[in-house]
């Protein structure tokens, strides 16, 4: 609609600017028999001019219309792309953030659950002989970093596992053909220059 209105704008001040022309050149003239031809001549090329015009603005703005709505759409489409792959990571870093809190929680429990053992160890062993209970409560210590380790070992294996398959997931889905055949030829090449 836009393009339209200045098509429109373009041709009518263009024909305002060539009849302002005539009238100057019929101004000019000074009475001679052939003005009437000369007028006629230049009105003809003026209406000429202006279907020229016309034509012009018919075939060029339907293609112009169609490549700016192309490109809307392709940015419509990028954007939600980008939405829905935000939307994505997100989520998966809700999930994330709700395991760790869940390993952090059940690391405090099997803390909890050695340091209780401990002392009851602890008090059997003191019934005993209070040397042993330090060693006792020792072992016991050692024994629950052992476990908090373990469980952060296999908490940061799992977040890794995640984080490779989302990565190969964005890498298949942003990768190319071209892309592929170009590295695989980077890799060809740099194999090449090894040997």
């Amino acid at each position: 609609m836009q393009m339209r209105r200045t098509t429109i704008a373009v041709m009518i001040t263009s024909s305002a600017i060539l009849l302002g022309m005539a009238t100057m050149v019929m101004a000019s003239g000074g009475g001679h028999a052939s003005e009437g031809v000369l007028l006629k001549d230049f009105l003809f090329r003026c209406l000429n001019f202006a279907v020229t015009l016309g034509i012009l603005g018919y075939f060029t703005i339907k293609p112009i219309k169609k490549a700016l709505a192309d490109r809307k759409e392709n940015i419509g489409k990028t954007l939600d792309e980008a939405k829905t792959v935000r939307a994505e990571a997100e989520s998966r870093y809700q999930e994330v953030e709700e395991k760790l809190k869940a390993a952090s929680a059940e690391i405090e429990q099997v803390y909890a659950a050695i340091r209780e053992e401990g002392e009851q160890e602890r008090q059997r062993i003191i019934a005993n002989a209070n040397a042993m209970a330090e060693k006792v409560q020792v072992e016991a210590e050692k024994s629950a970093q052992r476990e908090i380790e373990n469980a952060r070992l296999q908490l940061r294996t799992e977040v890794a596992s995640l984080a490779i398959k989302l990565a190969e997931q964005l890498i298949k889905k942003n990768i190319s053909p071209e892309d592929h055949d170009r590295l695989l030829n980077d890799y060809i090449k740099s194999v090449g220059e090894l040997h």
